[in-house]
């Protein structure tokens, strides 16, 4: 079952594993889990408020099925550094996360969410979170991970706790990006190959064939750009954004044309050859984050939004464009489309135990971000191959 299933972003990486299979999504926003319905057509999609999920609901959409996993994670707004940080009805969804797991009993879960949880109340919410996981029989890890670590171009750091019914046998991934490594993604690397554009233009046409492993990637079976129309501004702001230097802000503006409010982060342009700040709804609002293209001197496109957060150009997004933004700017950034089956050697002594490997990364030169080894026991993989195919519940 995927609730706060957003756009999809995590059900996509699932969707490419032949040994998984999604049965349902939960979602509330009508314009969101439309888009969710585009991308995954064959997923039963439950539109309505988690709350008001019933015992009947879920197992009625299920099928009969039992769920061995639940991913993700429920809406961070009350969490993060960047917003109010109130502990509003939104601080406490976790405990229908917890709800659902109690129905379902899968073997693990992944909760995903901002780091600005561990200290949200002074650190007792998420000691309260813990508590309430561990009710239900679940032994916890949890560290945060940075996704430019692992591929991704973007500094986007999240929580991640993971639990199984049992003994816990989960081993978080190590860095395959940076210092020593591979060299970071960056946004020359993720947007190179798009047309430059001016304000209030669109162009539809790659400049050039794919010429990295990200480029091979977010363009797989894609024949024809879409969303790529800048945002439509003002002459002053326009000014304002073509008067910067890659990574300045407003502070280094002329006094004539500096803005009188804002934060250090806003009015301020990224750089070309690094990694994206965090990428949020106002990924297009220079007013907002720090957003400005350091190329082009303007606001972003959707396009440009949604493959920093590293979807695919196939993937389809619905609604009005401040929607659309909406939708790229709060999801979970895709998995890989490719990861394996395969037996652990810690495992054999263990029937019927499950290993998950969540790795945000590369697994093979044309994967990248999230990449997830689900390793299951000697007896399990000793089944028919038919019969192997575990069912997933995402919670986002």
């Amino acid at each position: 079952m995927d609730l706060f299933a957003g756009v999809g972003g995590l059900s996509y990486g699932f969707s490419k594993i032949p040994e998984f299979n999604i049965v349902a999504a939960n979602e509330i926003e009508k314009d969101i889990a439309a888009a969710y319905f585009l991308n995954h057509p064959n997923v039963t999609m439950l539109n309505c408020d988690i709350c008001s999920l019933t015992d009947h609901m879920l197992h009625d959409a299920l099928g009969g099925k039992k769920i061995d996993i639940v991913v993700g994670g429920p809406p961070c707004q009350s969490y993060s550094t960047l917003g109010k940080r109130q502990m509003d009805d939104r601080a406490n969804l976790f405990i229908q996360y917890k709800r659902v797991l109690g129905i379902l009993r899968p073997k693990a879960f992944i909760y995903e969410n901002v780091v600005g949880l561990l200290s949200m109340n002074q650190g007792r919410l998420f000691n309260t979170v813990l508590s309430e996981f561990s009710e239900l029989g679940y032994e916890l890890k949890y560290k945060v991970l940075n996704a430019v670590n692992y591929g991704v171009p973007q500094f986007r750091e999240r929580v991640i706790l993971v639990g199984f019914l049992g003994e816990n046998k989960y081993e978080f991934p190590e860095p395959t990006h940076g210092e020593g490594l591979k060299p970071y993604v960056t946004l020359k690397d993720a947007l190179g190959d798009l047309p430059p554009l001016s304000s209030g233009e669109t162009n539809n046409t790659y400049l050039h064939e794919p010429d990295n492993d990200f480029l091979r990637f977010v363009r797989e079976g894609s024949e024809q750009l879409t969303e790529h129309t800048a945002p439509r501004n003002g002459e002053h702001l326009i000014r304002i954004m073509q008067a910067l230097k890659e990574g300045q802000s407003k502070d280094d503006l002329p006094e004539e044309i500096r803005p009188k409010s804002g934060y250090g982060n806003t009015y301020a342009k990224l750089w070309w050859n690094r990694p994206s700040t965090t990428i949020t709804r106002n990924f297009a609002c220079p007013s907002s984050s720090r957003c400005i293209h350091p190329r082009d001197s303007r606001a972003m496109s959707i396009r440009e939004g949604a493959r920093l957060q590293s979807f695919p150009d196939t993937y389809k997004f619905y609604g009005s464009d401040s929607m659309k933004r909406l939708q790229i700017g709060n999801a979970v950034p895709p998995l890989v489309p490719y990861s394996v089956i395969s037996t652990d050697a810690s495992c054999k002594a263990v029937h019927i135990s499950l290993m998950i490997k969540i790795s945000f990364t590369l697994f093979s030169p044309s994967s990248f971000l999230y990449h997830m080894i689900f390793a299951q026991s000697s007896a399990f993989l000793a089944r028919p191959l038919e019969k192997q195919k575990s069912v997933i519940s995402f919670v986002f």
